[in-house]
């Protein structure tokens, strides 16, 4: 049987979506009730870290430990590869060492070429250009929330980064429809937007982009690596911040989520981060593990 790998929302059916989200439900109940098996006894996760991480790397840690398994932690100055060693020489050889391997770094064509070479599968944890495990554990949240994501309305407000292009995949994966208030020069991938056109709107006023939208979506303006853009974004992001007043543009019960670290008082305002009656940003946060719990074991069943 091909080896599957996980590096965006579009390497699986929307069929195997749902299934990941409604297993990653019931392994949170199971988790919660005390019932959990361990699925993936004996099975080892090699964890590479280009990037820094807080949620990633304790929820694919956690998860494995509760799945049974148990992860190894290398970070650039673990492996050859902070030495130059090349990527594809590196993914045969841990690829023979560990069951499943995920990786969190800076260029997308780098987890590609990891996966092509490896004979396990590979999780993309993070790259400059998607994201697709945190969106697992969004729609997983809406979903706890609020029932199916199909058919609703999302908004964006901010960057068009990794998260905007990974909503632009799930847009088309959970059938839902999905607005990007975006500031001038700051668009998610063109290629993106052109092939699920039929599924976006663009739009440069965040007013346009909430009204009447069933979950609102942002996140910081500077990612990492762009620190030396900030100022810069500050002034581009102006008018693009997330509070009360625009929520209220929303549906009635709509949600907001933010994939965190948070910005209070920049992207999204301190009051509406705390605001437990439309912000779900802790759940959020929690679902990485269970979402990425049921991701493992859905790859290595």
């Amino acid at each position: 049987m091909a080896v599957r790998h996980f590096l965006t929302l579009q390497d699986l059916t929307p069929a195997e979506l749902h299934g990941i989200i409604a297993r990653a439900i019931e392994l949170k109940a199971q988790h919660r009730a005390g019932t959990a098996g361990k699925p993936l006894d004996g099975k080892v996760l090699g964890m590479i870290f280009e990037k820094a991480s807080t949620r990633t790397r304790v929820s694919f840690e956690a998860g494995m430990a509760q799945l049974g398994g148990s992860a190894i932690f290398l970070s650039p100055t673990d492996t050859q590869l902070g030495r130059g060693e090349p990527v594809e020489d590196t993914a045969r050889v841990l690829s023979r060492m560990v069951d499943i391997v995920m990786i969190r770094t800076f260029a997308h064509d780098k987890i590609e070429r990891f996966a092509e070479h490896s004979s396990v599968p590979v999780i993309n944890a993070l790259t400059d250009s998607f994201h697709p495990c945190q969106l697992l554990a969004d729609v997983q949240t809406f979903v706890e929330h609020r029932g199916a994501i199909q058919g609703k309305t999302v908004a964006w407000v901010g960057d068009g980064n990794n998260m905007a292009n990974s909503y632009i995949n799930a847009a088309a994966q959970f059938d839902f429809q999905l607005r990007l208030a975006c500031p001038e020069g700051y668009d998610p991938d063109p290629q993106l937007m052109a092939r699920y056109s039929d599924r976006i709107h663009l739009t440069r006023s965040p007013q346009d982009a909430v009204a009447g939208a069933h979950l609102v979506v942002t996140d910081t303006w500077a990612s990492m690596g762009q620190e030396e853009e900030k100022q810069q974004r500050l002034k581009a992001f102006a008018g693009y911040q997330v509070d009360h007043a625009l929520m209220a543009l929303a549906a009635s019960d709509a949600i907001f989520m933010h994939c965190l670290p948070a910005y209070r008082g920049m992207e999204v305002s301190e009051a509406l981060l705390e605001d437990t009656s439309c912000s779900v940003i802790w759940d959020e946060a929690e679902n990485r593990l269970h979402a990425q719990k049921a991701l493992m074991e859905f790859l290595l069943a």
